[in-house]
């Protein structure tokens, strides 16, 4: 005896397996027929929905009860309701909604990678043209800061209280591959006598602008324009963000780039990494184990690297101590080196 216990095979979770991509686009539907946000609103209901989603009955209806199977919606005979997940994230009038982000996991570009993955195995790196979503000014990436910015705000916030922005001095921050730039926007949020640096590709600084508008930070919030491995970033910062950037890259890399933002450092300063970090087993957790799954297909040579290689990274680069910190229950984690 193993001490382990046989599995019975299950033919049913295999074409589960095998069908998934419908579940992704009835959800997909879902957020951009409205349909979570109006049953909330108390259209619940084939006729209510139908009206004011503006679809066919026939449609709704076939949507509703693939939505009550999948567990989002529930149903009492005729009339639907929310599930706790759709109610607190696909709802839109949720202070925690984040729907947006089926926009850009769902964007045409990333479906065409993973419709190309076999071949991206058999190469080892993504198998759609142009260095698939690393083309210079790539406009998926103005699709990934309005998308994603809701549960960057999420995310955000947590790395504030993990820096102690509140009680921080007056730092200045350089935000390397800003994308939305909410990190650093809630940093200026939390810190009134800080100041960001914001470097990206123009059109998503442009999105990134917005924010810091609307959030009444733009007056210490700076545009820097150009990619990240050849515009200069000045000299000089307390923290170097860089947030959902290095996965993008092999190690190598990753190296040219921490070097450069160790230069762009002051004495002690820190640069700050918030990532996908897969522990040494390389399955668990979940979400940062089949990442690498992910920059596979979407990348020539991005990858989900354990905190060992984070720390191999830094040191080759000339950084000092280097700490993993959680952001529980957030799925990501923070890598901080100092310079």
């Amino acid at each position: 005896m193993t001490g382990t216990m046989e599995q019975t095979p299950n033919l049913e979770a295999v074409f589960a397996h095998f069908v998934a991509y419908q579940q992704s686009a009835a959800v997909k539907a879902g957020v951009e027929l409205d349909v979570f946000t109006r049953i909330g609103e108390g259209a619940d209901t084939v006729e209510a929905l139908a009206k004011h989603c503006e679809a066919a009955p026939r449609g709704v209806r076939a949507l509703a009860n693939t939505l009550v199977v999948m567990g989002l919606l529930e149903k009492s005979g005729d009339r639907y309701r929310l599930g706790a997940d759709a109610a607190a994230f696909l709802d839109r009038r949720s202070p925690a909604y984040v729907g947006s982000m089926v926009g850009f996991l769902g964007a045409p570009m990333l479906r065409e990678a993973f419709g190309a993955l076999t071949d991206a195995v058999r190469k080892g790196g993504t198998a759609i043209p142009e260095s698939g979503t690393l083309a210079p000014e790539h406009p998926i990436w103005v699709r990934f800061a309005r998308d994603m910015a809701p549960v960057a705000g999420m995310t955000a916030q947590a790395l504030a209280a993990v820096l102690e922005a509140d009680t921080a001095p007056a730092w200045k921050v350089l935000d390397v591959a800003a994308g939305h730039g909410l990190y650093g926007i809630t940093l200026l949020q939390r810190n009134p006598r800080a100041t960001v640096t914001a470097l990206d590709w123009p059109n998503v600084l442009e999105v990134a602008q917005e924010f810091a508008r609307a959030r009444g930070v733009a007056d210490r919030f700076k545009r820097l324009p150009g990619s990240a491995f050849d515009t200069d970033p000045g000299t000089g910062y307390d923290l170097v963000l860089l947030t959902n950037f290095l996965h993008h890259f092999d190690p190598p890399t990753c190296e040219k780039l921490l070097r450069r933002m160790h230069d762009a450092l002051a004495p002690g300063g820190r640069a700050v990494v918030v990532e996908f970090v897969v522990n040494e087993d390389r399955v668990s957790p979940p979400a940062a184990a089949t990442f690498s799954l992910v920059m596979l297909a979407s990348t020539p040579s991005g990858d989900a690297y354990t905190f060992a290689e984070y720390d191999r990274m830094f040191r080759a680069a000339g950084y000092g101590a280097v700490e993993l910190r959680k952001l529980d229950p957030l799925p990501q984690q923070i890598v901080i080196a100092t310079r």
